[in-house]
């Protein structure tokens, strides 16, 4: 019996995370011939090797090796040489996750040569069609053939674009497929021991979104808001080189990292993130992946954004959605939180480990 070949893609670090599971799923079938193929929109070749070593991904069947530029720049050199290698592999299938540009980018080229594509973490919004990740999950959508949920709101988003319901199948979160399998062998890291830091006694940061980082007042705001958790409890801030270009552009860097009480660390690997994850007080990021992940950890999180495209992690989960960076709204909540004022989430519907076998199942049937 011939296999039903798929063409997985893997565009950025939050990628990875999400085809580990489904690869995985799919080669246990038997029945599915999984090739990787890695964009190399993240071009740090470090963090690449470091993350498909530690969620055992096998090598790239393919790196296209796109690295940076404009998102036009990007999209261009992604379409271009994936166009070669759906013509190698004459795939049956293309699957794509998340909203990197990767994403609505090998789904262009797949429709336009006939290749079905398979969309997965669709249907998410947050109305905000200045994010490019926004554009990037509206296009994906529209041209998919199968759409896989992770959460409620995407399916309602869904049937309001006109999308036809045998299109759309509500799976569950590959993301939380990776956190479940790995969060056992995360859990014998030594980050904490490294950073000296204990367990539930520090709070952990990201920021890297343009409207928080890419600004002198965002980042003196930033520099505020670190300044006043560390009074607290101590600060582990995994700076992504976005925000620390822009911190040494503003000659704002040596400011932020004189901060007594700070812990200033570079990208992390996945393991090691999800240690400081689970063992946090409480996270503050602008991320979308960690909203989801601290509401299956049950982990307090401060979120900078505008709008969420994940309202569940608000809704059922542990997610509090602040609009702007405001140090004095930042730290009341803070303080709450720290007081006891958390709050005591749900692990949303289907986030229980087995979204890529679910997935699997489906597209043996129907592709």
């Amino acid at each position: 019996m011939k296999k039903i070949k798929i063409l997985n893609v893997v565009g950025a670090r939050p990628n990875f995370m999400k085809i580990a599971p489904l690869h995985r799923a799919f080669v246990k079938t038997g029945k599915i011939d999984s090739k990787i193929i890695h964009t190399g929109q993240h071009y740090d070749e470090k963090m690449s090797d470091i993350f498909f070593n530690q969620l055992a991904l096998p090598k790239p069947d393919y790196y296209l090796g796109i690295g940076g530029g404009s998102h036009t720049h990007q999209k261009a050199n992604v379409m271009l040489k994936f166009e070669e290698v759906v013509k190698a592999e004459q795939p049956d299938l293309v699957l794509v996750v998340g909203d990197v540009n990767a994403t609505a980018a090998c789904s262009i080229v797949a429709v336009k040569m006939g290749i079905q594509v398979a969309h997965v973490e669709a249907g998410l919004r947050s109305g905000d069609r200045k994010m490019p990740e926004e554009v990037n999950r509206i296009i994906t959508d529209a041209i998919s053939n199968y759409l896989f949920i992770t959460e409620h709101s995407g399916l309602v988003n869904l049937a309001k674009e006109g999308v036809p319901d045998e299109k759309v199948f509500f799976v569950g979160n590959v993301m939380i497929d990776s956190l479940f399998h790995f969060r056992q062998k995360a859990a014998a890291s030594k980050v904490l021991e490294t950073l000296g830091v204990r367990a539930k006694d520090y709070i952990l940061m990201t920021m890297h979104r343009p409207h928080n980082v890419d600004h002198e007042k965002g980042l003196r705001d930033i520099i505020q808001i670190v300044k006043d958790a560390a009074q607290h409890r101590k600060v582990v801030f995994a700076i992504h080189p976005r925000t620390t270009n822009n911190l040494k552009k503003f000659n704002l860097y040596d400011t932020l990292a004189s901060i007594e009480g700070l812990n200033l660390i570079g990208p992390q690997g996945y393991l090691e993130f999800l240690k400081l994850m689970d063992n946090a007080a409480l996270i503050i990021t602008d991320s979308g992946g960690i909203q989801e992940e601290t509401t299956y950890l049950q982990v307090p999180c401060m979120t900078f954004r505008d709008t969420t495209e994940r309202p569940i992690t608000v809704e059922l989960g542990t997610n509090f959605l602040l609009q702007d960076l405001n140090p004095v709204t930042v730290k009341i909540q803070m303080e709450a939180i720290l007081n006891g004022a958390a709050k005591q989430g749900i692990i949303p519907p289907l986030w229980d480990g087995h979204a890529a076998e679910r997935i699997a199942d489906i597209l043996l049937e129907l592709v």
